[in-house]
């Protein structure tokens, strides 16, 4: 058994995954790596961030992120062999340590293997962040554990074109090659990334120092650090640039020597200053002290056997040059095949990376729901494929004329599942357009397949053909044209299908390919895992969709039943060539086998579309959301300062020792423009009156910010009120003793990368602004009244929804899964005749109905009550709880702002209020049930479990 052609890469993967998890839940891990390091983790990993924030890592990415950070900060490991006698000491007898003792793998290096479609590039993200804000926040103290010098490779344009997005942002409409900076990944996901008092930092470094090939790396002006992106031809010479394969004698010659002469394209003017301008880009990578090199989809970096000796590819080549020497040099890659292969059929033998430290397999994240099922179509027509040839017709001179029977009967099979999706997908959501993939045996096949498309009934418009080299390239002008329709093809209904040979087998990652049809004939594992890699993003991603689709999952993965939809299911017309392949994929649960006819079928299984009733105007109700004129007189708040919470963890004398040092350099940056000015020492005098106002603005707008993807209403404060009860806080309550933000260098505990102070600042003023939100009231406000009926249109499952007659919609859902409750009170309120309206609220589609509560932890939250019920006389705002967690702190928490919340929307002039009184009640299960098999009436029941502010009375924390 070697380390480099069995599974024992994966067995140190598992082990070292085991290992992580231990010591971050026990918190070692935290107290062993940098300051920096344990906040990062915290705010990515950690409560309160991950519930306060919509979006988080999933399983796979946080393991990923977990392990390359315990490797390299705790461990602290020096080569690959270093991971295998610290983590597997036991399996290195099996280990081919011939192979790990090679210069490639004798520096840091570890490998992510991530299902295609599980976010990679936010790992990619993560680790990037995790070494820049290390090395620019050191102290002082060399470390080369940290970089903020990087080079990030792609295969190919179109993972390279993904990379500039990522980075860069994206292309601005109709401007050619000029990009947004603001729709760069790490701008439109800064909530999960970057801690608030980090992302200014971040974004100017990503302004300032991200630099492509087309840039010049070497040439472009940077700070003290660098982003470089390219592709593997960097690696490359000038003429061999379509070539990934070529480990000839001469291709190692021209990687050395960048300009030659010649009678060719050699000696061109233009040629020659490419070819010298990549040498020059190589030599400035080699020359600079650090560097972390990030590949994605690594596995093109392999070794080759040329006369029977082992070659590397001259992209590691150029990669191992570029290694020599530095004080600090890692490298981590990325990809879902982290494998070559060899053999062929059933005697096929995978050859893992030594260096995998995380495997996020494919069987794990589809049973997870995060890529699409797999569904192999084996309907009974396909069968007949075994005795059809499947291949293109071709003549004499091996010259393709035309498309073979076996592959007609394959398109059509994909044509007619796409047509079925398409009628399906539109009923329920008209932006929803599913898409067909083609992947040809060569670009000779491909002009044949448009023509029998179109012979089929499809325009030439709903076909996209990307017609590629024998790599699967495509020349940088044609690609400036195809790009912009091929990656926005989810938004637009057409194109249709798309046909392409290799230039797609990574790198297209969009969500509505829905059907595959591979004519290509190759058997090789890799590229059938690519393949079918480009399907796997999902398309359903709404909340709405969950139950539905994980149920579907159970019954094609575990039961092996036919699906009940199509929801998120990526259908393979099954090739006879690929048999084997797919007897893998079902019996490791990695797909399902579609047998029936498809009209067997409903493409979205029981989900529906329900509308508003014709006379949903006798049942609506509205949500008041309080606005006060801008110009308006408030009355002050008077908020005691003496009784906020102080800040405890360390003395402010301890703090002035830690933090509050003489002659800190620092990095002089323009928030606005995003442009550097040079170094200056700090001093006292510098933090004035200016610099310390807009800390305090920066903490009202991180106690007050809100999820732009959420129609939520601001939360209204007098923001002068606020920043002035801050200032008081600080200068008289922060530290138990008066504080001079002013005075010496203290200004620096503030302001400093760990952040504590500012942290604890921020939930303390999160309870001001809560306490301020509910007593502050003038006599005259302005309501906003937010109808129900503003939402038109709810999607729900047929099964768990019900008709009833109080309400707007012409049906409401309830849960699959312990939805009995919710279920079983909607009949009972509808049938109540003292109920006159009542609606249960739909939390991803109200947003509007919202209510502001302090979570236990002290941070500012958003809460959604399930039922509004309305009676003649009163609306109640209705939590229906298990019996076991009505005392759940956060739960007290809810119920404490929902009762002030009511009071206060009880003094609201009583049009503003449905001429109503409002109360908050928290119905335990056990005692619904009890009193309705007593008799109680809804009435009853609220009067019994209303919550008043007698029973909600007492501090913000439980």
């Amino acid at each position: 058994m070697k380390a480099n052609n069995t599974e024992l890469p994966l067995k140190l993967a598992e082990r070292l995954s085991a290992t992580v998890n231990e010591s971050f839940a026990s918190g070692e891990m935290l107290e062993k790596v940098s300051p920096i390091t344990a906040e990062l983790l915290r705010y990515w990993f950690c409560e309160p961030f991950v519930n306060e924030r919509t979006i988080n890592f999933h399983e796979g990415q946080r393991q990923s992120i977990l392990n390359v950070i315990y490797l390299h900060e705790v461990l602290k490991i020096g080569n690959v062999t270093d991971i295998y006698t610290a983590i597997v000491p036991d399996l290195m007898p099996l280990a081919d340590l011939t192979l790990l003792a090679k210069a490639k793998y004798d520096f840091p290096k570890y490998a992510v293997k991530m299902a295609t479609g599980t976010g990679k590039t936010w790992v990619m993200h993560a680790l990037l962040l995790w070494q820049l804000l290390n090395a620019r926040h050191a102290d002082g103290v060399a470390d080369n554990r940290f970089t903020q010098r990087f080079l990030i490779v792609a295969p190919g344009l179109v993972v390279y074109d993904r990379l500039l997005d990522a980075f860069k942002g994206r292309l601005k409409s109709g401007s050619g090659t000029e990009r947004d900076p603001l729709t760069n990944d790490f701008r439109r996901s800064q909530l999960l990334f970057i801690p608030p008092a980090y992302r200014d930092e971040v974004f100017s470094f990503l302004q300032n120092n991200v630099v492509s090939k087309e840039d010049g790396i070497g040439r472009k002006v940077t700070g003290e650090g660098l982003v470089a992106l390219t592709n593997w031809h960097l690696f490359m010479s000038g003429d061999d640039e379509t070539s990934e394969d070529d480990d000839s004698a001469s291709a190692v010659v021209r990687s050395l020597l960048p300009a030659r002469p010649g009678t060719s394209a050699g000696n061109v003017l233009d040629s020659l200053d490419n070819a010298y301008l990549r040498g020059n880009e190589l030599d400035y990578l080699a020359s600079l002290p650090d560097l972390m090199v990030i590949n994605d989809e690594a596995h093109h970096i392999h070794e080759s056997k040329v006369a029977g000796e082992v070659e590397e590819v001259e992209w590691q080549k150029g990669l191992d040059t570029i290694a020599n020497g530095k004080t600090s040099f890692f490298q981590i890659d990325f990809s879902a095949t982290p494998y070559s292969t060899s053999g062929t059929g059933k005697n096929v033998k995978k050859h893992y990376f030594p260096h995998i430290v995380v495997d996020f397999d494919l069987a794990t994240a589809m049973k997870k729901g995060l890529v699409k099922t797999l569904l192999l179509d084996k309907r009974q027509e396909l069968t007949e494929l075994e005795d059809l040839d499947y291949r293109a017709v071709r003549d004499e001179d091996n010259k393709v004329i035309g498309l073979s029977e076996g592959q007609r009967l394959m398109l059509r099979a994909g044509l007619t599942k796409l047509a079925m999706l398409e009628r399906g997908f539109v009923q329920i959501d008209a932006n929803k357009r599913p898409k067909m993939l083609v992947v040809c045996e060569d670009t000779s096949v491909s002009p044949f397949v448009s023509d029998f498309l179109e012979s089929e009934g499809l325009g030439e418009e709903d076909i996209l053909a990307i017609d590629s080299n024998k790599q699967g390239e495509v020349k940088p002008d044609e690609w400036q044209q195809i790009k912009e329709k091929l990656f926005n093809i989810d938004r637009y209904e057409k194109p249709k299908v798309i046909i392409s040979v290799l230039m797609l087998r990574e790198g297209f990652d969009v969500n509505n390919i829905c059907v595959i049809v591979p004519l290509r004939a190759s058997s090789a594992s890799i590229l059938l895992e690519q393949t079918i890699g480009r399907g796997l993003r999902l398309m359903w991603r709404e909340p709405e969709y969950q139950e539905e689709k994980e149920e579907n999952r159970r019954a094609v993965l575990v039961r092996k039943e036919s699906p009940k939809s199509y929801l998120d299911m990526l259908s393979i017309v099954e090739h006879p060539a690929f048999q084997q392949f797919y007897e893998d994929l079902v019996k490791d649960g990695l797909a399902g086998v579609e047998n029936d006819d498809l009209g067997g079928t409903n493409p979205v299984g029981d989900l529906i579309k329900v509308g508003l009733k014709e006379d949903y105007k006798d049942y609506d109700l509205f949500w008041p959301v309080v606005i006060r004129d801008a110009e308006e007189e408030m009355t002050p708040l008077q908020i005691d300062v003496a009784r906020l919470e102080p800040f405890t963890m360390f003395s402010l004398e301890q703090l002035r020792k830690f933090l509050a040092k003489e002659g800190e350099v620092f990095l002089s940056e323009s928030v606005l423009s995003e442009t550097r000015f040079g170094k200056y020492e700090v001093t006292a005098d510098l933090f004035n009156a200016v610099s310390y106002n807009e800390y305090l603005q920066k903490i009202l707008r991180i106690v007050t910010k809100r999820d732009k993807r959420k129609v939520l209403p601001s939360i209204q404060i007098n923001e002068a009120e606020i920043v002035r009860v801050i200032d008081q806080y600080i200068r008289t309550r922060l530290f138990g003793q008066s504080f001079n933000p002013f005075s010496g260098t203290d200004w620096k505990i503030l302001l400093s990368k760990n952040g504590v102070v500012t942290t604890h600042i921020i939930k303390v003023m999160s309870i001001v602004i809560y306490e301020m939100q509910q007593s502050v009231m003038t006599g005259e406000v302005e309501v906003e009244k937010h109808w129900f009926s503003s939402i038109d249109t709810l999607r729900m499952r047929e099964s768990y929804s019900l008709e009833l007659q109080k309400v707007i919609y012409a049906r409401l859902g309830y849960p699959s899964n312990r939805g009995k409750l919710e279920k079983e009170f909607m009949q009972f309120v509808d049938n109540d005749a003292e109920v006159e309206r009542f609606l249960k609220i739909n939390e991803s589609q109200h947003g509007f109905a919202i209510i502001y509560y302090i979570r236990q932890d002290g941070l500012l939250a958003t809460y959604h009550p399930d039922f509004i019920v309305a009676t003649a006389q009163k609306v109640y705002l209705i939590e229906t709880k298990a019996s076991d967690q009505v005392e759940d702190k956060n739960v007290l928490q809810k119920r404490k702002a929902a009762t002030e919340w009511v009071n206060k929307i009880n003094t609201l002039p009583a049009d503003d209020r449905m001429n109503r009184e409002w109360e908050y009640v928290l119905l335990a299960e056990n005692n619904f049930y009890m009193w309705r098999d007593n008799g109680a009436t809804v009435v009853d029941m609220c009067d019994l479990s209303k919550v008043t502010s007698a029973v909600a009375s007492g501090v913000l924390f439980a």
